[in-house]
This record gives structure tokens, C-alpha cells and sequence, in this order.
């Protein structure tokens, strides 16, 4: 197999510009207009306490049912130290619940025990102890 000499090349390429071209500047063809929307507003930013609940009950039902990526370190999870501690703590309060009264009874105790932890603690946004400030 060989490569096509380029006299042959040319005319084709030439066509193939040629019917590209026109197929996208047809005159008869109208403007598209925007539909007419009313704006919505943005959302409300989360409090604090509400990103918290959302992120550590997040994973610590994730750790409770066993999930795949349920063994990441709180590092990965996006978890401050406050944050993990209390996702450890509702983990082992889901477990012990999961024994005497099954998985759903034990999902909503992490739900509530971790929305009632955050809010306590205003987000728990407390960065990492290895983080350090700016000099």
C-alpha cells in the first residue's frame, strides 16, 4: 500500500472544503433567536452547619454501607479534623444501631446525630492540624 500522489490529493481536498463551506453559510436559513426566560435566582449559599451535615453524613453512611471509595482518608473525603470526628463518631453510633435495628434505623441516626454535631459546631470548619497560616 502507498500513499496517493498529492495531484490526486489536492482536488480532493479542494471538494471536500468547497462542499463544507457551503453547507454551513446557506443564506435561506433564519437566525436562531433566544427563547425569552424570566431569571431565576441564584441559590442561597449553604450555611456552614448545612455543608457540613451534607459532607460528613455523606460519608459516613458511605463508610457504614461499605462502599468502594468508603476507604479514603479524611483527607481525600474533603473532611476538616473536627468534620472526621464527628464522622467517626457517627459511624461507630451507626453500627451499634445497625446491630439492634437494621440499616435504615441506623441512616437516620447518622443523618440527625451529624446535622446536630455540625450545627453544634458551627460547620466544624476547623482546618487540619497540619494545615498552617500564611507567613
Amino acid at each position: 500500500m502507498g500513499t496517493l500522489p498529492h495531484a490526486s490529493v489536492r482536488p480532493a481536498l479542494a471538494a471536500l472544503l468547497v462542499a463544507l463551506a457551503l453547507s454551513g453559510c446557506s443564506a435561506s436559513a433564519p437566525a436562531p433567536s433566544a427563547p425569552h426566560r424570566t431569571p431565576t435566582p441564584a441559590p442561597s449559599p449553604s450555611s456552614p452547619a448545612q455543608v457540613c451535615t451534607s459532607l460528613v453524613s455523606y460519608w459516613a453512611e458511605e463508610t457504614l454501607k461499605g462502599t468502594y471509595w468508603s476507604g479514603l482518608d479524611w483527607e481525600q473525603k474533603g473532611l476538616s479534623n473536627q468534620q472526621y470526628e464527628i464522622h467517626e463518631e457517627a459511624v461507630a453510633a451507626g453500627r451499634a444501631e445497625e446491630r439492634t435495628a437494621g440499616r435504615d434505623k441506623a441512616l437516620e441516626l447518622i443523618e440527625q446525630l451529624v446535622a446536630r454535631r455540625c450545627a453544634a459546631a458551627d460547620g466544624a470548619t476547623w482546618s487540619s492540624e497540619n494545615w498552617r497560616p500564611p507567613k
